[in-house]
């Protein structure tokens, strides 16, 4: 029995299925995924089908291309011109499985592994509990008669920073976008959304430097895995926050890790 967790697979299930045979994949392992299963590759509705079909050997947490697939399906959004989302729309089974997606949390602790999946990280300006308590907040909202109104204003970059008097939909975007847009942050954790480079990228415009979220300090002491930034190749320099995302559906790996021994495996992009 093994566990692994890997990036992004944004509907690249040929890639999925070639990385869990070369790790040898059975009835009891467990797999995480970092969010973003679907949009952009050939396959969302099929990755959907396949991990939805791991039952409790699957742990999910949403992403950003996740949470537009479920506000699509609540009416709330349109498709943009890249989305490769509408096969899912006219599927047979479209309900189930959106209905199993928007069941799905920002984040997953393991204690025994004491580690800690979300999809773009978590913020600084959050210890481990505080990050789960808001992660489970916007977790009951999705299950709630308000999510209807939350995707039809989920999307915007404001508020940037987080405070503890954030009420309504501010604080529900807030928490969404440090969840699963976070890449470059200030000191005190404000977010940015202009650049989304790698980390070799100098921001500083003479007011606050720009920094990759984990190269400010935390008090999550936890091993924390992500995915979201494809820029990183799947490293941060750092042994205890490891990317996952190695920008498979832009031609690059998908990355997978065994949370028992830290080892990482990858192959390379299937072309369906």
């Amino acid at each position: 029995m093994a566990s692994y967790a890997v990036g992004d697979v944004q509907g690249c299930l040929d890639a999925l299925k070639a990385l869990l045979d070369k790790v040898g994949f059975t009835a009891g392992d467990t797999l995480w995924v970092a969010g973003d299963l679907v949009n952009r590759g050939a396959n969302s509705l099929e990755t959907l089908r396949f991990i939805k079909s791991l039952g409790n050997q699957s742990k999910v947490v949403l992403g950003n291309h996740d949470l537009h697939l479920l506000a699509l399906h609540a009416k709330d959004a349109q498709l943009k011109p890249n989305d490769t989302l509408e096969p899912i729309f006219k599927a047979h089974d479209r309900e189930p499985l959106l209905t199993w997606l928007q069941q799905q949390p920002l984040l997953h602790y393991d204690a025994p592994f004491d580690t800690v999946m979300t999809h773009a990280g978590i913020p600084p300006c959050w210890n481990l509990q505080q990050a789960q308590q808001h992660a489970q907040e916007l977790h009951e909202l999705l299950q709630s008669d308000t999510a209807p109104s939350f995707f039809a204003r989920m999307y915007g970059n404001q508020p940037d920073l987080w405070h503890d008097q954030l009420k309504g939909m501010d604080r529900w975007r807030c928490i969404t976008n440090y969840f699963t847009r976070m890449r470059f942050i200030t000191p005190n954790s404000q977010l940015d959304f202009t650049q989304s480079g790698n980390t070799d990228l100098n921001v500083n415009d003479g007011t606050a430097p720009l920094l990759p979220w984990f190269n400010v300090p935390s008090a999550v002491t936890a091993r924390q895995v992500f995915g979201h930034w494809a820029a990183l190749r799947g490293e941060t320099g750092k042994d205890h926050v490891i990317n996952l995302d190695m920008g498979c559906v832009w031609g690059g790996h998908l990355k997978l890790i065994r949370l028992e021994d830290g080892q990482c495996f990858n192959v390379s992009c299937q072309k369906a």
